[in-house]
C-alpha cells in the first residue's frame, strides 16, 4: 500500500506561506509504521487540479489531499475531485447538519456558500473535523481535508487510524549508511547497480556533500534502504565494494 499527499494552494507556490504538511504527515505515518511513496504540490488551478486527481484516482494509491475544499471563488478541490470521476456535487446531509451547528457556535448566519462546504461528489464519506464541526471527505481511497493545519492533522490521523490501522507496522523499513569518501558517485554506479540487482527489493542511495571551494563531492553518504530483514548483507556488500573501489569508508 502506497500513500500519496497533495498539498494545493496559490500561497504556497508564491511563497506567501509556508507548506507544514509535508512534514507533519510524514510523521503521522512514520508513528504508524508507514511512509509517503510521493508528495505533489499545486495551485489553485481547477484544470490541472482535475487532471492531477485523474490521474491519482487511476493510480490506486491512497492519496491525502490537504486545501481547497472551501466555498471561495479559490477554492476548487471538490469540484475538481467531483470532475476527474464524471461525479455531480451534491449535498451531503450530515455535512450540511455539521456546518449548521458550526454557524451557530459562532454566532454566523448560515449563508448558501457556507452550505456549498458541505456538496460533495456524489457517494463521498464525511471525515470528521473535531472542535471545527465542518468535514472533509473521502471517496475511492481519497481523503479531503481542509488547508488549515490544525483541522487537517487530526483529521487525516482519524483516516488512518479508522481506515487502514490493519496496515500499520504490516512492513518493516530501515536503512543503513555510510560515508565514503575518495570516490566519485560514476565509480560508484556501477556497484549500486549490481547490488538492487542482487538484492531484490532493496533500494540503493547516494547523497553527495559538495565541496563549496572546488565545487566537486568531497565524501558521498552511501546506503540502502528497503525491508529490515534484507538490508544488512546489501550494506555490507556496498561497504566491501566500496573499499574494492580504493574508497574509504566510515
Amino acid at each position: 500500500m502506497a500513500f500519496g499527499l497533495i498539498i494545493v494552494g496559490d500561497e504556497l507556490l508564491s511563497g506567501r506561506r509556508q507548506d507544514r504538511h509535508f512534514a507533519r504527515v510524514r510523521e503521522i505515518l512514520a508513528a504508524r509504521g508507514l511512509a509517503l511513496a510521493w508528495v505533489l504540490y499545486l495551485g489553485d488551478d481547477r484544470a490541472r487540479l482535475t487532471e492531477a486527481f485523474a490521474r491519482s484516482f487511476a493510480g490506486g494509491d491512497v492519496v491525502f489531499c490537504c486545501g481547497g475544499i472551501g466555498a471561495t471563488p479559490d477554492d476548487h478541490t471538490r469540484q475538481a475531485a467531483a470532475a476527474a470521476l464524471d461525479l455531480p456535487l451534491v449535498p451531503h446531509p450530515d455535512a450540511g447538519r455539521l456546518i449548521a451547528e458550526r454557524m451557530r457556535e459562532v454566532g454566523q448566519p448560515l449563508t448558501p456558500a457556507r452550505l456549498r462546504m458541505g456538496e460533495f461528489p456524489a457517494g463521498a464519506e464525511i471525515i470528521p473535523n473535531p472542535g471545527f464541526r465542518v468535514p472533509g471527505f473521502g471517496l475511492r481511497g481519497h481523503w479531503f481535508v481542509p488547508g488549515f493545519p490544525d483541522m487537517a492533522w487530526p483529521m487525516i490521523e482519524w483516516v488512518l487510524d479508522t481506515h487502514y490501522r490493519a496496515h500499520f507496522h504490516s512492513q518493516a523499513v530501515a536503512e543503513r549508511a555510510c560515508i565514503v569518501r575518495g570516490l566519485a558517485e560514476g565509480t560508484l554506479t556501477p556497484l549500486m547497480e549490481a547490488i538492487e540487482r542482487e538484492h531484490p527489493g532493496v533500494r540503493v542511495f547516494s547523497l553527495p556533500h559538495l565541496d563549496p571551494q572546488r565545487r566537486v563531492a568531497y565524501e558521498i553518504e552511501l546506503g540502502v534502504k528497503g525491508e529490515a530483514a534484507r538490508i544488512d548483507a546489501a550494506f555490507e556488500r556496498l561497504k566491501a565494494g566500496a573499499i574494492g573501489l580504493g574508497g574509504a569508508v566510515a
